[in-house]
């Protein structure tokens, strides 16, 4: 086979080009597929994982464009919205013959999921979104935590030096009173991402308008939030709770915009309930 004919099919072959895991209880009745956010890959979700391996089948994943994907999968023009992420979880849950599956998202990758189940409603049958919001920016009436100058710095400090901006941004997500190793750990996730797949990533995701599709939602939801979120105020998973009919909004005693990473036990008691 040659290399080109080889690149083209892991390109193809969503296992592959997602860099999907399985591990976990292969005879549990239900499956958990985790889709990590922006900065991070399925690694941020291992203390979660340790904890439920023995009563669930898990799936993890890396979205295009970060962790061990596919490098050649990744082209601006297919992800610059959140629902061609979406459509490749979709893509790997065919691939392994999943059904009604548990969606847990954080952040972007929880976005993804809840796209991911309107794509495909034979898919899930339960989404948890973590430190999510389907809006970024302020609007009239709506409090996304982002003003228009806000966005400008933003793409300004990307496109300019992206890893002098992965090292400021990753403290400021992780919460100040957090150990230094876990600000490190996702300093280097963050910094790992090539530059110019991170300004489109930031763009799918920071210029993305979902509120007008989130009544559409019919499995059970449980939003989770951080009590201090510098980069998801409190205002938009109340905003997901009002506007998800029959959601669940639990608020999670934690810091930082990764509370999976810094807070798991935290995370793991306000998700147990729900995951049956």
């Amino acid at each position: 086979m040659s290399e080109e004919k080889r690149r083209v099919m892991s390109v193809q072959d969503p296992v592959e080009r997602n860099h999907v895991t399985v591990c976990g209880n292969p005879e549990a009745p239900r499956t958990l597929v985790f889709s990590h956010g922006f900065g991070t890959d399925q690694r941020a979700w291992s203390a979660i994982v340790e904890a439920l391996a023995e009563r669930f089948r898990i799936v993890l994943f890396d979205h295009v464009g970060q962790g061990r994907s596919v490098p050649e999968a990744f082209t601006q023009h297919r992800y610059l919205r959140l629902d061609r992420y979406a459509h490749d979880l979709v893509e790997i849950c065919d691939r392994l013959k999943l059904r009604d599956v548990i969606a847990i998202g954080h952040s972007m990758g929880a976005m993804v999921c809840l796209l991911a189940s309107l794509q495909r409603p034979d898919l899930v049958s339960r989404l948890v979104l973590l430190c999510a919001s389907p809006r970024y920016r302020d609007d009239e009436g709506y409090r996304g935590g982002m003003s228009e100058d806000d966005f400008s710095k933003v793409y300004r400090a990307i496109y300019e030096n992206y890893p002098d901006w992965a090292r400021q941004y990753a403290p400021q997500m992780m919460g100040k009173a957090q150990p230094a190793h876990f600000t490190k750990t996702f300093a280097e996730t963050l910094a790992a991402i090539p530059a110019e797949n991170a300004l489109t990533i930031a763009c799918s995701v920071l210029q993305a308008d979902y509120r007008a599709v989130l009544p559409e939602v019919k499995v059970p939801t449980l939003i989770l939030q951080a009590r201090a979120d510098l980069a998801v105020p409190m205002e938009v998973a109340q905003y997901l709770h009002a506007h998800i009919a029959g959601s669940q909004l639990q608020v999670i005693e934690a810091e930082g915009h990764l509370p999976h990473v810094t807070a798991p036990a935290a995370v793991l008691g306000a998700m147990d309930g729900f995951l049956v």
